[in-house]
């Protein structure tokens, strides 16, 4: 048996792991690469193996950087089955028809670029119809339900706590006679946060893949984001300005709204407009409301006694684009909540062209920017930033609340782990950047266990 770490290995995105049991392969995740275009446009239309020989994936959520490439693959010649908890199915049915509409209007808008230039334009990684194709391969899966994905190879997802439907995959592995259990964290959520449930630890495995995406460093108390969300809220208000909040439709978007809303109904805000201007997170805050089953108690609590968590008075969804479009002439105070999380596509670049030459307005940071993404650069306060290939200066304020991450800090991720009837006999770090991987790693080593490794891309493990 082997394990190749094609993909978030001592990087963050572009999750992919491939299990190959004897000729029967299957891979643990497909996610789009982000970060340098160029980069990741080689990258994510080139396979380190034939689609049509993987025979399943296992799919840990629905964030695009563990799902985004599965119409890529299933484009090049994958007929096997998707594998995912049904909250996962439900969301990646907008995610990656949402996705292939990125792909093809970003290559639109710069292919008229391209033509001006007599450049030869682009073609888009994936399409609707790729996207459409991917879908009717998934089968969604309950919780805690092990399923049969190949000759001697079964699945049972545990809850991560991370965003609805994310699972930890505990792979079951019968090869000449003797049986391996792989578990899989995928991304570890985090305990006592507001909607989701707690992550499910694992108590068992002879191999371990877990993220480390946080392994150097600690988060801050809920209180203190909720209160740091407000002084940004009301310093912008102030100011005269509008505030940007870059957020993955998935998780994030919700978390934030949910803060807001309890802001608001306690009376540490002023009245303004804030607009969720993404038709994804619009229709993934619905797939939300149709899973109460992965809400915690609290969340079960308020929509008992409040109604709906992800929707009120001063909030708006906006799905139209002349409705987007029409944000930018406002000028009065106002919250954006735009997707993509990372900056990298969608409504969210042309928000940034209007709101960051403006020293009034303020981008507020809501988690990880990986590295060499748009996100970065603005986390990292450049002094200009390049949007559809033309350069805008960066005046606006740039603030930071890491506290909103759905990815357990290092802590957090060690309690996960401590759970354990005894540390697994071979461990794999992945989905972190490599200082934050190795350091994750010498803390499971001084926790007891045996062997941990931080595989660069491509290198494989026999196991």
């Amino acid at each position: 048996m082997k394990i190749q770490f094609l993909g978030a290995a001592r990087a963050v995105t572009g999750s992919c792991h491939l299990l190959q049991v004897g000729r029967h392969k299957v891979l643990l995740d497909c996610g789009l690469h982000q970060g340098r275009r160029k980069e990741s446009f080689e990258r994510n239309r080139t396979f380190a193996f034939q689609p049509p020989e993987i025979d399943a994936v296992i799919l840990s959520h629905a964030h695009i950087d563990h799902s985004g490439n599965l119409p890529t693959l299933v484009a090049r010649g994958f007929r096997g089955r998707i594998y995912a908890t049904e909250a996962t199915q439900d969301l990646c049915e907008w995610m990656l028809r949402d996705s292939a509409h990125i792909q093809e209007k970003d290559v639109e808008y710069v292919n008229q670029k391209r033509r001006k230039k007599g450049q030869n334009p682009f073609e888009p990684l994936y399409t609707m119809r790729d996207a459409e194709a991917t879908l009717e391969r998934f089968r969604g899966v309950p919780y805690d339900r092990e399923v049969k994905v190949g000759p001697g190879i079964r699945v049972r997802f545990r809850d991560a706590g991370h965003i609805l439907g994310s699972a930890s995959c505990h792979v079951r592995v019968e090869e000449k006679e003797r049986g391996v259990q792989i578990v899989y964290t995928g991304d570890i959520g985090r305990a006592d946060r507001p909607i989701l449930r707690d992550p499910v630890p694992p108590r068992e495995a002879d191999v371990l893949i877990c993220e480390s995406t946080y392994g150097d460093r600690l988060h801050p108390k809920r209180e203190d984001v909720k209160q740091r969300l407000r002084d940004v809220v009301r310093e912008t208000y102030e100011r005269g300005g509008k505030l940007l909040i870059p957020a993955f439709s998935v998780g994030r978007t919700q978390r934030i709204v949910y803060e807001l809303h309890e802001l608001f109904n306690e009376g540490q805000l002023s009245p303004l407009p804030i607009f969720v201007d993404s038709p994804l997170s619009t229709n993934v805050t619905q797939v939300f409301r149709d899973h109460p089953e992965c809400y915690d108690q609290e969340a079960l609590h308020f929509v008992e006694g409040r109604g709906d968590p992800f929707g009120f008075a001063r909030l708006t969804y906006i799905r139209d684009v002349s409705a987007s479009i029409a944000l930018n002439s406002l000028s009065s105070p106002c919250v954006i909540i735009a997707a993509s999380g990372m900056c990298e596509a969608g409504r969210v670049l042309h928000h940034l062209k209007r709101i960051a030459p403006d020293e009034r307005s303020t981008i507020l940071i809501a988690g990880f920017m990986a590295e060499h993404t748009l996100g970065r650069r603005i986390k990292e306060r450049a002094t200009s930033i390049k949007l559809y290939g033309d350069e805008y200066p960066l005046r606006a304020r740039v603030e930071e609340i890491e506290g909103l991450s759905a990815h357990g800090d290092r802590d957090e991720m060690l309690e996960y782990l401590s759970h354990m009837d005894q540390p697994p006999g071979r461990t794999f770090v992945v989905h972190g950047e490599e200082a934050q991987s190795l350091a994750f790693a010498e803390r499971l080593r001084e926790r007891g266990f045996p062997s941990v490794e931080v595989p660069a891309a491509g290198e494989k493990a026999a196991v």
